[in-house]
């Protein structure tokens, strides 16, 4: 009988990463010093950022760059409904318009074809679209390629929301978001690929829009004489803009660091632990396995398993029960964005609306994966899955 309990994802802490976040705790810093720096720039060699700035968390990175890229009223950003609430929620907090686009029936990301059409409705009723947020579901990577010509195509801005894609290679390169798009945002949730509690980034090539997130990271606060309107010390700093306390501390980027480290062999365990959901779960009949996009290497942040619940006797509700009593916690991502109640009374959006994304809900459920998982563990899932199924 098993007596370990298994969630969808689950942090990976060596003595390493402890041992990097104990020095910084018996130092001269705690935040706002040399760590945060330093992590920065880790992340700037290893995703080939010209710029990175450390934040709280993933969401608040979101929404640095909604106001760093000046979206406003009147303004409208499209994105995928397939996601958390942060990638559309950073939309709403600039005072932009949401909308959104299905998603593509085979990988689960934007579907490059029905966002070209948006951005022609749009146009029809003389309609500004100032930008795309695509998501990397799942750690899959978009048709990064098409995003960049359709952007420049239409003079779009375009943001990756990387989030569950860190690892991600595209066209042979693991530092593609920074390539392609304006901003990327990434997230070092504890589910995430690696961790540093709560905390995100945003990686640019563009100083200038580097410089306006840092500026707003910390309240908007300068001490750059380059920027403030006079300088009356080395004590003095000027507010030159509505700003945030968005930061994060030096050693959740103490940890950050030593988890990096790590990031190319947590890939490969999670890359190994989807191959062998594949090769034993695989009965069309029952289950739909996620593929992997040919010219990408998927990262498997989740691994999104969807059931034909309509042709089974086991419903989702059944089967979270069944498996919660043999420890294993399911969890499903996402409640399309577009089908909670607030953006529904806000927006008037509906059921309908997206069907792919409203049928992926409906079938999908997300497995545990993460990197501690033993081959052992993995039987035990499998079985217990297709047990329950055929109960």
């Amino acid at each position: 009988m098993y007596t370990k309990t298994y969630s969808y994802g689950k942090q990976c802490i060596s003595k390493e990463d402890i041992d990097a976040v104990s020095e910084v705790l018996v130092s001269e810093w705690l935040t706002q010093g040399p760590q945060i720096e330093q992590f920065e720039l880790e992340l700037n060699k290893k995703f080939n950022a010209n710029f990175s700035t450390a934040v709280s968390s993933g969401t608040s990175a979101l929404h640095l760059v909604a106001l760093a890229l000046g979206w406003k009223k009147n303004d409208v950003v499209i994105t995928s409904p397939m996601t958390f609430l942060a990638s559309a929620n950073c939309i709403l907090y600039a005072g932009a318009t949401p909308d959104f686009v299905d998603i593509d029936p085979i990988y689960y990301t934007i579907d490059i074809n029905k966002l070209e059409d948006k951005i022609k409705y749009y146009q029809s009723k003389n309609k500004r679209v100032k930008a795309i947020v695509a998501v990397d579901f799942a750690g899959q990577p978009c048709h990064w390629y098409d995003l960049r010509m359709i952007a420049n195509k239409y003079e779009l801005q375009l943001v990756d929301d990387a989030c569950h894609a860190l690892g991600t290679i595209y066209r042979n390169n693991i530092g593609y978001a920074p390539y392609y798009a304006d901003a990327v945002v990434l997230s070092f949730h504890p589910v995430k690929h690696v961790t540093t509690g709560e905390g995100g980034a945003i990686l640019t090539n563009s100083e200038e829009l580097n410089q306006k997130i840092k500026i707003l990271r910390t309240h908007g606060i300068t001490k750059d004489p380059a920027l403030m309107e006079k300088n009356e010390g080395p004590w003095y700093y000027e507010m030159v803009d509505l700003g945030f306390n968005f930061r994060i501390t030096d050693f959740q980027c103490a940890l950050g660091i030593s988890q990096l480290k790590k990031l190319d062999n947590f890939i490969k365990k999670r890359r190994f632990i989807a191959e062998y959901y594949n090769l034993n779960l695989i009965n069309s009949d029952t289950f739909i396995l996620p593929k992997e996009l040919g010219e990408g290497k998927h990262s498997y942040h989740l691994y999104p398993l969807q059931i034909k619940f309509d042709k089974q006797c086991c419903s989702k509700n059944d089967l979270f029960e069944r498996l919660r009593k043999k420890n294993i916690k399911l969890q499903v991502h996402y409640i399309p964005v577009h089908m909670q109640p607030y953006y529904k009374k806000l927006f008037g959006f509906k059921k309908g609306d997206l069907p792919i994304a409203e049928e992926f809900y409906s079938r999908e459920v997300s497995i545990p994966i993460y990197p501690s998982l033993q081959e052992e563990d993995l039987y035990y899932i499998s079985q217990c899955i297709k047990e329950a199924i055929n109960r």
